[in-house]
């Protein structure tokens, strides 16, 4: 019997982050389970270039390759992590067209293979806290979540000591510790700021807290700090769902994993529950049915979105659980473009013994804790660092033979940079829906997305600029730079929302377990169910909300309610 013919516990579309975690919670608890992957297995030997250098590369890693790939990728190329080691683990955007209004475009950042993008996610990993949670409540705006941090702290914890995550615990309400593995260390240069910091206005840095090993964990070894972690890790010492959870289901015998399948909607039956999920095989073209008792979506927020928008039936004309109307709104993604960057002169000719370092550090959000601030609601947090800068300071200096090799040698200037990542606050009109004019390359109708930042962010943005000058300069930092030009929606790629979670069905499309208020078989356990975005990196919570997911669906099908 072919795959796709079988009955299954329950399907699951996406095998990145969330997919591949759901896979092995599920197959854990004894459940069959399908996951349905639109992109390719990768081949790490062949797609990780993680150990190659620019001469190794046919275009010497120039930023996307041949002209005939730039063509392809207008869009994933904004991407600071886009190119020639790594363009094909991006979309290629003329198979995967969207459309935005001219005066709101979104930068929709995109992986198609087995692993998704927690093969170049950038493995920062903080949690939320009721400052977040319950930020509706302190300030008013938006809707408050439908559970605490009480209840979701448990399901960090078990996300985090799977996945393996670097840190080093600062005893913050806003940003509450975790399972860590030691810490990276700080360069001088951050620990020189660390102090100024703290000593002139009571702000906390900290090394990033990261998904990367720093200690071998679970048959996966620590880093050996090798750097550019987003071409791929063939090690497995940063969490992706190939190096990890995928295998850790593989291994109950109750996994199939079903690559190039490009799913366009879900069927429900007579009594508006799930029944199979419809994809078309990426290679052939051919429409296949899988059936589940259950559906779960992480095929990434505007994804899910997109195939429920596009579930369309008697039962539910607008798309699947959308009796709310809520189903696209309230679209989301983390504000940058405030920051700075200068030099200390106070580190000249002090040397650089962090090696190649694949973290940074973290500032955490200071604003709108217990004082209110005139211009904005909620907050933002920074990320950065400081580092001896390798060679392109030789350009500024004059001489020739060993005598100028000298002295850029020892002229080599510490650089210190830190930008903000702030909340987006939840706005009905930043949305998504279908384009059904036009189709993907398989035929299936496209999103159009319109979003926008607004008043709140812009005036945050400039904060972030001011604060991060005045912490440099605290620091003593020199020819300091500020940057506080807005980002575009979408380039900080920590999309969330448009099938937000809520108490109230009226206003929302899921509940606290992430399950459709409409359909009880149905649930989306990535980040469209956001009511919010706080200002810290996402992924992490998206974990912590699938495992509690996760609990509860074994429990209903304990009970037989599924």
């Amino acid at each position: 019997m072919a795959a796709q013919d079988q009955q299954y516990d329950v399907v699951i579309v996406g095998s990145g982050a969330t997919g591949g975690w759901a896979a092995k919670q599920l197959t854990e608890a004894g459940l069959s389970v399908a996951v349905l992957e639109a992109g390719r297995k990768l081949d790490p030997a062949v797609d990780y270039t993680e150990h190659k250098r620019p001469f190794d590369m046919p275009f010497r890693g120039r930023r996307l390759g041949t002209q005939a790939i730039q063509a392809r990728q207008p869009v994933q190329s904004l991407c600071y992590q886009c190119d020639e080691y790594t363009n094909h683990l991006f979309v290629d955007d003329t198979e995967n067209p969207y459309t935005t209004p001219a005066d709101r475009p979104f930068t929709w950042l995109r992986g198609r293979h087995v692993g998704g993008k927690s093969i170049t996610w950038a493995r920062q990993t903080y949690r939320l806290s009721d400052y977040d949670m319950k930020a509706a409540s302190r300030d008013g705006f938006g809707i408050d979540w439908p559970i605490d941090y009480a209840t979701l702290g448990p399901y960090y914890d078990i996300a985090e000591r799977f996945i393996g995550v670097s840190g080093q615990a600062e005893g913050l309400p806003q940003l509450p510790d975790g399972q860590f593995l030691p810490p990276m260390a700080l360069t001088c240069g951050e620990e020189l700021l660390k102090t100024a910091i703290r000593d002139e206005f009571g702000r906390t840095l900290t090394i990033g807290r990261c998904a990367i090993l720093t200690e071998d964990l679970h048959g996966r070894p620590k880093c050996h700090y090798c750097g550019p972690c987003s071409r791929g890790c063939r090690t497995g010492s940063y969490y992706s769902s190939v190096s990890s959870s995928l295998p850790a289901a593989e291994a109950t015998r109750r996994l199939t994993l079903i690559p190039n399948a490009v799913v366009s909607h879900v069927e429900v039956d007579d009594a508006g529950r799930c029944r199979s999920v419809y994809y078309v095989d990426r290679i052939t073209r051919n429409q296949r049915e899988i059936f589940g008792r259950a559906v779960v979506l992480c095929a990434s927020t505007l994804e899910s979105t997109r195939i429920m928008l596009n579930s369309t039936s008697d039962r539910y004309p607008t798309g699947l659980a959308n009796s709310s109307g809520a189903l696209g709104h309230y679209l989301m993604d983390h504000v940058m473009g405030g920051g700075a960057s200068g030099a200390l002169p106070v580190l000249k000719r002090v040397p650089d013994t962090r090696g190649n370092r694949p973290n940074g550090i973290y500032i955490p959000r200071f604003r709108n804790l217990e004082d209110r601030h005139p211009d904005f609601l909620r907050g933002y947090g920074y990320q950065g660092g400081s580092n001896l800068v390798k060679w392109g300071h030789a350009l500024a200096i004059p001489g020739f033979g060993s005598a100028f090799k000298q002295e850029v040698r020892e002229s080599r200037p510490w650089r210190i940079s830190i930008g903000g990542f702030g909340e987006h606050l939840p706005r009905y009109e930043n949305f998504c829906e279908l384009d059904k004019a036009h189709a993907d390359a398989w035929g299936i109708p496209i999103l159009h997305i319109s979003a926008a930042y607004g008043e709140n962010e812009e005036k945050m943005v400039d904060d972030m600029a001011d604060a991060a000058e005045e912490m440099l300069r605290a620091v003593g930092a020199e020819d300091i730079e500020v940057e506080r030009e807005i980002s575009n929606p979408g380039l900080a790629i920590h999309e969330v929302g448009t099938a937000r979670m809520g108490a109230d069905p009226a206003t929302s499309v899921l509940n606290g377990f992430e399950q459709a208020h409409d359909v009880s078989n149905l649930f989306v356990m990535d980040g469209s169910g956001l009511p919010s975005s706080a200002c810290q990196n996402p992924t992490i919570t998206f974990m912590a909300l699938a495992t509690r997911a996760c609990e509860y669906m074994v429990e209903e099908f304990r009970a037989d309610r599924v």
